[in-house]
């Protein structure tokens, strides 16, 4: 018989993580969903006695660590936290504010680390867990008008890398799930900030973003409800990856990058290997 287990899912009141929450609540394991805001509505649509509907602003490190300890409290254990929460930040590189990017890094960076250290300490009392943090296609290769926004998921990548290092011999277990293009309100201004700043230099790059971004909205390829499947096969896995791709889209981006990585290491591998001191072999 599958043990069941507990879960703490961020963001959950929409998209991705809302789906993350009634896969998990149909295969008969227990949510913690939390949402910044509207807990009633979220509680409404769950509508199962194994979840428990919290209201949570990851940028709030005292919310994080009360949110932890009702999770204990109610259900006694927390076996699984999905880092969820956050948003997008479609801009150039140079057109987002200071006030933008910090906001950007505090939701998607600082708030995963918040829950991250709430939730800890009582899996390593168990021994056991996983830690699943959702980076993006974005934090594996860069792409024109994410750049900011992508720089905040390579941070979730080398820390959940550094994470799987650090907690194996603990038991628990660390995985970066880097989704493409799916079929949620991600480029909805409910998930996407653009900024106000427009620099007319980048209308061929970012701004063709831009109007792709409205264009493929909705009509993206990625299931979000398969994703979600995806997600709770993941959570049983006797051994589970560090990195999952989701994705045909996000597949092919990294495939492309590498190749070019490799390219490029071939044509400079003399500059490369020539930078050690004489007396290394």
């Amino acid at each position: 018989m599958k043990k069941q287990k507990t879960w703490i899912i961020t963001g959950a009141n929409r998209g991705l993580g809302l789906e993350i929450a009634k896969a998990v609540l149909n295969s008969g394991d227990k949510v913690i969903a939390t949402t910044r805001k509207n807990p009633e509505s979220l509680k409404e649509i769950l509508n199962n006695e194994n979840a428990l509907v919290l209201t949570l602003d990851v940028t709030n490190e005292a919310n994080t660590q009360k949110v932890a300890q009702q999770a204990i409290d109610v259900f006694g254990k927390i076996d699984v936290l999905v880092n969820n929460a956050g948003f997008g930040l479609l801009s150039a590189v140079e057109e987002a504010t200071d006030g933008e990017v910090r906001a950007n890094y505090e939701a998607n960076v600082f708030g995963l680390l918040n829950i991250t250290r709430a939730v800890l300490p009582f899996m390593r009392k168990e021994r056991s867990g996983h830690i699943i943090n959702f980076s993006s296609v974005g934090g594996i290769t860069g792409i024109t008008g994410w750049g900011v926004y992508g720089s905040t998921k390579f941070a979730v990548e080398g820390i959940t890398e550094a994470m799987a290092i650090e907690l194996k011999p603990l038991g628990i277990h660390a995985t970066t799930v880097e989704p493409g293009f799916f079929r949620t309100d991600f480029l909805d201004e409910s998930s996407l900030t653009r900024t106000q700043n427009v620099i007319e230099d980048y209308a061929e790059t970012v701004g063709a973003m831009r109007d792709f971004a409205t264009q493929v909205n909705k009509k993206q390829p990625g299931d979000a409800k398969k994703l979600a499947l995806a997600i709770v096969k993941l959570a049983n896995a006797e051994k589970p990856p560090v990195h999952l791709p989701l994705g045909k889209d996000t597949l092919q981006m990294f495939k492309e990058k590498m190749t070019n990585f490799y390219a490029e290491i071939e044509e400079w591998h003399e500059i490369i290997t020539g930078t050690d001191h004489d007396d290394v072999e």
